[in-house]
């Protein structure tokens, strides 16, 4: 197994941990209140949509991850999403050393 599979399998297992927050407003509204630990934006988003949340996370110092599909952030979480954050420090810190390797 590669490491994209084990991002993609560690967020399906922080979606039912309810670890996970999905939809732009949600995660902007936790990136802003200091909640999201990591962020994934869809490749596939609108460059506005990219932009806003990539100079969001940069301002509050929140990695943003720009490495999936829409398709395979929807299947990881189950969720029909572009855009979904992990809230949870243990999760976060696991899925940073899963991209960085």
């Amino acid at each position: 197994m590669n490491n994209k599979e084990k991002i993609l399998n560690l967020l399906g297992i922080a979606q039912r941990a309810g670890k996970i927050v999905s939809g732009e407003e949600l995660v902007l509204q936790d990136v802003r209140s200091q909640k999201m630990k990591i962020v994934f934006v869809a490749t596939d988003a609108s460059d506005n949509t990219k932009k806003k949340l990539t100079d969001k996370c940069s301002y509050y110092e929140v990695p943003c991850i720009l490495e999936f599909s829409q398709g395979e952030l929807s299947h990881a979480i189950g969720k029909h999403r572009m855009i979904c954050g992990v809230t949870d420090a243990g999760f976060a810190k696991k899925l940073k050393e899963l991209i960085q390797s």
